[in-house]
C-alpha cells in the first residue's frame, strides 16, 4: 500500500504542470490498465472543480490521494492506519509512467501547448491526429514524442477536457464507467479520526 501511495503521489503531482481550469465538468471514472491481462481496474478517480481524488483498487491498496489545485497541495490518506500526510503538490515531478498523457487541457483542440508545458515533455514534439470515438465518447487524438524519442498517444474528451485513453512506452490505460455529475465534498476532505504524520523521506525517493 505504501508503495502505491508513493507512486500515485509522484504521478498526480505532475497534473499541476498543465493548465488546469476550475469550474469544468465534474466526473468520476475507473482507471483501467490495458497492459495487464483482463484489463483490471487499477484505481478510481473523482474530479471536482478544483480538486481530484484517486483511490487504489488493487490488492493491498487501501490508500487515496487528494489534490487541491487552488492551494497546490496534496493529501495522502492511509485508510488502514487511519492516518494522513500533507505535502506540496509539486514536490515531485517526473516519476509516473503515464504522466505524459494524464493532464487537463485548457483547449482540447489545441492541447499540445499544455502537454509541452509539463517538465518531462519539454523539448519534445506534439501533433493532433484527428477525432476518434473511445467507449462511445468523442475524443481528439494526439501524438507526443519526448526529446528522447519516446512516442505516446492520448485521447482527450472535449467535455471533460481530460484524457480518457493513453498509450505509451511504459503504460497504456483508459477511463471507463465515466459518470458526469457533482462529486460529494466529503471525498476531498480528511475523514474524522485520521491522525497527521510526516512524509517519510524514503517514500519521496521511490524509483519507477
Amino acid at each position: 500500500m505504501l508503495r502505491w501511495i508513493a507512486r500515485a503521489s509522484f504521478f498526480f503531482t505532475l497534473t499541476l504542470a498543465a493548465s488546469f481550469v476550475v469550474a469544468q465538468t465534474e466526473f468520476s471514472a475507473d482507471i483501467v490498465d490495458l497492459q495487464k491481462q483482463g484489463t483490471p481496474t487499477q484505481a478510481k478517480i473523482y474530479f471536482a472543480k478544483d480538486k481530484l481524488r484517486i483511490e487504489s483498487q488493487t490488492s493491498g491498496g487501501g490508500g487515496a490521494i487528494i489534490l487541491n489545485f487552488s492551494t497546490q497541495t496534496s493529501t495522502v490518506l492511509m485508510a488502514q492506519q487511519h492516518m494522513f500526510m500533507e505535502m506540496p503538490a509539486q514536490t515531485q515531478s517526473q516519476r509516473m509512467s503515464y504522466a505524459s498523457a494524464f493532464f487537463r487541457a485548457g483547449d482540447v483542440e489545441n492541447a499540445c501547448g499544455d502537454w509541452q508545458k509539463m517538465g518531462h515533455n519539454q523539448g519534445g514534439t506534439c501533433r493532433k491526429m484527428g477525432s476518434e470515438s473511445i467507449n462511445g465518447r468523442n475524443t481528439v487524438k494526439y501524438e507526443g514524442t519526448t526529446a528522447s524519442g519516446d512516442v505516446s498517444h492520448f485521447w482527450l474528451d472535449p467535455k471533460l477536457r481530460f484524457p480518457v485513453k493513453w498509450q505509451g512506452k511504459n503504460s497504456s490505460g483508459e477511463l471507463r464507467n465515466i459518470q458526469e455529475g457533482a462529486q460529494p465534498a466529503a471525498l476531498f476532505e480528511v475523514p474524522a479520526g485520521f491522525t497527521k504524520m510526516q512524509m517519510p523521506g524514503v517514500m519521496m525517493q521511490q524509483p519507477h
